[in-house]
């Protein structure tokens, strides 16, 4: 898809200037509701100044105050340009990786509601300025009210210059400035609510750098003043906010009612996004499913779960002590409970810990590696996007559709199996399909996080790396630089027969790898 390609390239090209764990586009989301926070602390100096009955005129004396307001009233601007600039990247970036759907319909919709509720409160901030550009937006907003038939009157009489502007109306703009803000918190509540260990703000580096480059853009460019509205002069040139104010020139060409009809064409698409974006029912991934029988209550799927989608719950088979639940309008199908899982007892169909042990001895059986070989595990929607190929720079390609639902046993078998090395490849952390995945991934691999991979492995064989689906380059590199490694080291004994044991107590399996079946 040109879309997808073309975002993976912008961000490796962004992961080349600032890193993965600085990259703005990962933080999209994150930056916005900075910028939000920005937008309030600004507001409340800006309102101490603000005086309904003179509006305009309060807004010169703020702009008159070199040393302060000038320069703050210009930060509340540009920080709403760019919160909206990057709600939009925020949203195309959601978009376009299929999270606009199911379980993640709830997060879709109550975005859409905060980018409304975000753009109405930045033009009743346009209009409380009550220059040019405030008079357009509120003639234009009177004008398409007046199609409705809501009033007794049009409203946008108010504004053809026969008697003075009522208080009220400003008034209202100031209300509704100050209590949009209450829903915008509702909604980013709602927004984030299915959600486990959300980061609302950026890391520190970036949130300081942002700001500090929002201030010193404000403080070298303040933000313009326009002329004051005044109903018996007519402007032949508007200057306008083109992130806030771009609709006006469409339906200023338009009929009223063809401008509502199209505003609600886009308005349908939008919402009903989770219903046309969803995969046909047949290509949908199945929630995640558990054997009680061989779940041990250790509660690990339930901390590492990233939509809080698993629940522990008491057992229905007589045992005493709790047991995995998942509910599945939450789970979106991750298979990260597969990799947290020692027994093996939860993940999605086809993707448990014994389904990936199944899987991996085909593997063996098929490609025989050799100690001189690498294998190399990429999450099969990023690092590189070389998760189709069979090979890559020599090494055997074993793609995953996430790093954070591959089992440690994996890793185990293949090392054990014969391979000289395993590199697992991971899209960026703070870029990860499923949240949470890489950094799970990475510590269950190093860390002794459940499920762990097991002391018996040599830590020398296995390397963990992260590349976004756009740095195939990169890579490459890692690929060439971990194989040399691993050819200089000593051959390892053969093993004839390999076992995965859990290092947990739990009722007997019935087999495990190597006597033919699918593992513990």
């Amino acid at each position: 898809m040109l879309p997808r390609r073309a975002l993976a390239r912008l961000d490796a090209w962004f992961d080349k200037l600032y890193g993965w764990k600085y990259n703005p586009l990962y933080q999209s989301g994150t930056i916005a509701v900075l910028m939000l926070v920005v937008l309030i602390v600004t507001g409340l100096y800006l309102l101490l100044y603000y005086r309904i009955g003179a509006p305009y005129a309060s807004v010169v004396r703020i702009q008159d105050q070199v040393w302060a307001g000038r320069w703050i009233r210009a930060l509340h601007r540009y920080a709403s340009d760019a919160a909206v600039l990057a709600i939009g990247v925020h949203a195309v970036r959601m978009f376009l990786r299929g999270r606009s759907w199911g379980p993640r319909t709830l997060a879709w919709l109550s975005g859409l509601a905060l980018l409304g509720l975000f753009f109405f409160l930045a033009v009743t901030g346009f209009v409380m300025v009550w220059d040019v550009q405030g008079r357009l937006l509120a003639m234009e907003g009177a004008r398409l009210l007046d199609a409705l038939p809501i009033f007794s009157e049009p409203v946008s009489r108010a504004f053809s210059g026969e008697r003075a502007m009522p208080a009220a109306f400003f008034f209202l703009n100031y209300f509704l400035h100050i209590a949009l803000p209450l829903g915008v918190a509702l909604f980013l509540y709602l927004h984030v609510s299915r959600l486990a260990r959300v980061k609302l703000l950026p890391p520190r580096k970036l949130t300081w750098t942002v700001v500090g480059v929002l201030v010193l853009v404000a403080i070298v460019r303040p933000a313009p003043l326009p002329p004051e509205a005044d109903p018996s002069v007519i402007a032949h040139q508007v200057p306008v906010d083109w992130f806030f104010a771009f609709w006006v020139p469409v339906t200023q060409a338009l009929p009223a009612g063809a401008a509502w009809l199209l505003a609600g064409v886009l308005t349908a698409i939008l919402v009903t996004t989770p219903l046309w974006s969803r995969p046909r029912a047949t290509e949908r991934p199945e929630p995640s499913t558990l054997e009680e029988r061989q779940c041990t209550g250790c509660t690990q799927c339930s901390v590492d779960c990233p939509y809080e989608a698993i629940t522990m719950v008491s057992r229905s088979d007589g045992r005493a002590g709790l047991v995995a639940s998942v509910d599945p309008d939450l789970c979106v199908s991750c298979g990260i409970c597969a990799g947290s899982c020692a027994p093996m007892s939860i993940g999605p169909p086809g993707r448990t810990g014994r389904d990936q042990l199944q899987r991996v001895r085909r593997f063996l059986d098929e490609w025989e590696p050799r100690a001189d070989r690498v294998v190399l595990i990429p999450c099969s929607r990023g690092a590189g996007d070389v998760g189709h190929l069979d090979e890559f720079e020599g090494a055997l390609v074993y793609p995953v559709e996430c790093i954070g639902s591959l089992h440690t046993s994996v890793v185990e078998f293949l090392v054990r199996g014969g391979a000289g090395g395993v590199l697992v490849a991971a899209c960026p952390e703070r870029d990860c399909w499923n949240r949470e995945g890489t950094k799970w991934a990475r510590q269950r691999l190093f860390e002794d996080r459940e499920a762990e991979l097991q002391e018996r492995v040599d830590r020398a064989r296995v390397a963990f790396v992260e590349a976004g689906a756009g740095e195939r380059g990169s890579l490459a590199a890692h690929v060439r630089e971990f194989t040399t490694a691993i050819r200089r080291l000593i051959p390892p004994e053969p093993e004839s027969s390999v076992e995965i044991d859990l290092d947990c107590d739990r009722p007997p399996a019935s087999s495990v790898l190597g006597s033919g079946e699918a593992g513990p």
